[in-house]
């Protein structure tokens, strides 16, 4: 596969070129499949993401285009991206967290209670001393199970940039409760 042609394809399927969709399918569907068989590890999950991906590519080529990414970069990471969302979509939606104090409340000794405040008076303290928008990220994420592409527009930053704040704030956490 010339990264030239893919990219030449990209651009092309950017003004709506269907030919180009085409024969940009015919050279990449099948790593995009890989890369999706790989995350979701059921064959008829990847073919149904492998389509989705690539209504995706179809309706954002024209991002590609303004950019200096690699051709089969941008794609596969369009792809690793559509697979993780849809493992965290495959996720129960969370508990209310009150409805979930009660159900822990209920069956515990007042020993196993003391110490579970404690972790959360923990938790809580560590959190305070992450600045807020972080704080607010890392529930979002973490808690409420929202994809990062989610938290990007909320907080109207780059996907990358949603990634850094996350991955940092957990390593504060982590240090923070280590103490």
């Amino acid at each position: 596969m010339a990264i030239d042609e893919v990219s030449g394809l990209i651009s092309r399927v950017a003004l709506r070129d269907r030919t180009a969709f085409d024969r940009l399918y015919q050279l990449t569907s099948s790593k995009l499949f890989g890369v999706c068989l790989r995350i979701l590890r059921e064959r008829t999950d990847a073919e149904d993401a492998l389509q989705e991906i690539y209504v995706k590519v179809w309706g954002r080529a024209e991002r590609f285009a303004a950019s200096d990414a690699s051709p089969v970069s941008w794609l596969v990471a369009i792809a690793r991206n559509h697979c993780i969302d849809r493992i965290r979509a495959r996720k129960a939606p969370s508990v209310n967290i009150d409805d979930a104090l009660e159900i822990a409340d209920a069956g515990m000794d007042p020993e196993a209670s003391a110490v579970n405040s404690g972790e959360g008076a923990r938790i809580d303290r560590c959190m305070g001393e992450l600045d807020k928008d972080r704080a607010q990220a890392v529930r979002a994420a973490y808690v409420e199970g929202h994809s990062y592409e989610d938290l990007a527009r909320r907080f109207n930053v780059p996907l990358n940039t949603m990634r850094t704040w996350l991955r940092r704030s957990l390593l504060k956490l982590k240090e923070c409760l280590e103490k």
